[in-house]
Parts: C-alpha cells; sequence; structure tokens
C-alpha cells in the first residue's frame, strides 16, 4: 500500500503561481510513478502530468504544457507540481497517484482507474479572474 496526501491547495489570482505537493509513504516510493490529475466541478477527472520513477521522464497535458511542472524528490517521498500562469479553468481538485505501470503523455496505464493505483483525497486550487 501507498499512502498519498496532498498539500498547497489556495485560493489564487489569475496568471499567479502555486505548488502543490505529495507526501507519500509506505511501499518504496521510488518503485512507482508519479501523476497528477484534477476534477473539475462538474467534468471528468483528468490527466495534468506525470513523472517516472526516475524522474528522468516527465509527461504533461497539452492545457499545462508549458506552464506546469512536475518534479520529485525521492529522498523525501515527494512529488510537486509547481503551476505558473494560473487561468480560472485550473480550478478543480488536484490529486497526487501513482503507478507501478508506465506512462506517457496521454497518461498512466496501471490496472486501477485512470491508470493509477493509489490516490490521495485531494486538494483544492480556486483561480479567480
Amino acid at each position: 500500500q501507498v499512502q498519498l496526501v496532498e498539500s498547497g491547495g489556495a485560493l489564487v489570482q489569475a496568471g499567479g503561481s502555486l505548488r502543490l505537493s505529495c507526501a507519500a509513504s509506505g511501499r518504496t516510493f521510488s518503485s512507482y510513478a508519479m501523476g497528477w490529475f484534477r476534477q473539475a466541478p462538474g467534468k471528468e477527472r483528468e490527466f495534468v502530468a506525470a513523472i517516472s520513477w526516475s524522474g528522468g521522464s516527465t509527461y504533461y497535458a497539452d492545457s499545462v504544457k508549458g506552464r506546469f511542472t512536475i518534479s520529485r524528490d525521492n529522498a523525501k517521498n515527494t512529488v510537486y507540481l509547481q503551476m505558473n500562469s494560473l487561468k480560472p479553468e485550473d480550478t478543480a481538485v488536484y490529486y497526487c497517484a501513482a503507478t507501478a505501470a508506465d506512462c506517457s503523455e496521454y497518461g498512466c496505464y496501471g490496472p486501477g482507474k485512470y491508470g493509477m493505483d493509489y490516490w490521495g483525497k485531494g486538494t483544492l486550487v480556486t483561480v479567480s479572474s
């Protein structure tokens, strides 16, 4: 089992920045690819970004490419999502997730929902116009 706890969500103005963190505990963090997903009110959950177990490969949805950066610190069992140039349409609950499978720019390929094996409970990001 892997336990994931997100933090860093807040209310921010359009054009601003936030950094989300996801702290992992349980089984070996560095064995898992990590991803960020988001779900806006009334919409399906969508893939935002993913990073390989080593941090050597990163993947982004087109909607956030060039504005968001995913990174990880395996010594701290933490994955981050740096969000810059935020837009009102970025408003959503952001979820951290882990998978033992591979990922690509289209998402990850584990057996669980949305291709991920473990999920956090989410953190709310609200971007005001």
